[in-house]
């Protein structure tokens, strides 16, 4: 009896709204634009549409369930969510397929890109390891979520996909930040990155080195592998003040702009809206950045606020990454812009992570330290 009634307990908590109302609709608005920008740059190609909206739809679902589970729960079942994620990491040098890396796997309804779940289940975990131990971290601590960050990232590097590798590593170095770490151990260990930086030079792909070669000077090779970056600026730049007008970017149209459905979508985005568009999108991506860190500022544990502010910082690194890499600000590493640009996986994801932020939010009153 007392297992039916933990279970209609549960299933009761299941049932009860949780959706946090002002980033739900922030949440909607951006899904809304993207796929109108989706239509424009994919020509009008209804199947790519149809099959993103699906795509959301399903984030949309994943979002709503996890908004419902107390994060006590989740929080327990975080351990086994990593280990999973990572086997199925494991399964990719062996069974994986893709173009210029061997990121996704084929199951058959659908691709899945385990490196994207890590997005979500890394920082779950390190925000379980620095759950468990005094705030600041002592060095134990500190080693042992260097470990459980450096494998899935390189594992993801070494596929090679370094965008994905590098979101990753952010999202778990988020939690280690925010749980107090002292600033001298960052200084270290941002020191050593950089004394490290020839090392790892030796190690990238010889496509890799031309993308920070273009970055620096991109006319250098403007009709090879400086193309994608000039044609984004231009892009950008031609939109002007108030844009060109839905559907009427023409450098996605005459087929100038690369991956104008992936990674270069905002520009598509900034060239038909222009920069007024392009200001006010970036004000409802802060709004959503600054309603996730309220959120995590207000859960009532340490796991629970650690991890969503790392969610919340991970987000923000996707929009200042893709903004930096049409404009030419930053080298173009694959990152897209979140919930714009085209992709399942890293939809999902996303939409599953706000899911877990709904959830401090509506449980912060019953959550304890």
């Amino acid at each position: 009896m007392r297992v039916w009634s933990n279970a209609r307990r549960f299933a009761g908590r299941l049932l009860k709204p949780r959706m946090d109302l002002p980033l739900l609709l922030a949440l909607l608005l951006v899904i809304a634009v993207g796929l109108l920008t989706l239509a424009s740059a994919s020509g009008g190609n209804e199947r790519l549409v149809v099959s993103q909206s699906v795509r959301m739809g399903v984030g949309l679902v994943a979002m709503l369930i996890l908004s419902r589970i107390p994060p006590g729960q989740l929080r327990l079942w975080t351990p086994w969510l990593f280990v999973a994620s990572l086997l199925l990491l494991l399964l990719v040098p062996v069974l994986g397929t893709g173009r210029s890396a061997r990121s996704w796997l084929n199951l058959g309804i659908f691709y899945l890109q385990p490196g994207e779940l890590l997005k979500l289940t890394l920082p779950m975990m390190v925000a379980w390891l620095l759950h468990r131990d005094l705030i600041p971290p002592g060095w134990r601590t500190l080693l042992l979520a260097g470990i459980v960050i450096a494998v899935p990232t390189g594992l993801i590097a070494v596929q090679p996909d370094l965008g994905t590798a590098m979101l990753v590593a952010a999202s778990g170095a988020f939690v280690v930040f925010l749980g107090g770490i002292g600033w001298w151990r960052i200084v270290a260990v941002l020191g050593t990155a950089a004394a490290a930086a020839p090392i790892g030079w030796q190690f990238l792909r010889e496509y890799h080195r031309d993308r920070l070669r273009m970055f620096l000077n991109p006319e250098a090779d403007p009709l090879g592998a400086g193309w994608n970056i000039i044609q984004s600026k231009i892009a950008v730049g031609s939109g002007g003040l108030f844009g060109k007008g839905w559907g009427q970017g023409s450098q996605s149209r005459l087929e100038f702009l690369p991956e104008h459905t992936t990674d270069f979508v905002f520009a598509v985005f900034a060239e038909e809206f222009g920069l007024f568009g392009v200001l006010l999108m970036l004000s409802l991506y802060l709004f959503i950045v600054g309603r996730c860190l309220w959120i995590a500022a207000n859960a009532r544990d340490t796991w629970g606020r650690l991890l969503g502010g790392a969610l919340a910082l991970t987000f923000l690194v996707y929009v200042v990454v893709n903004g930096g890499m049409i404009s030419g600000l930053l080298p173009v590493i694959g990152v897209p812009m979140p919930l714009m640009s085209y992709g399942g996986t890293s939809a999902v994801t996303l939409l599953a992570g706000f899911g877990v932020l709904m959830s401090l939010h509506a449980h912060r009153k019953m959550m304890s330290s």
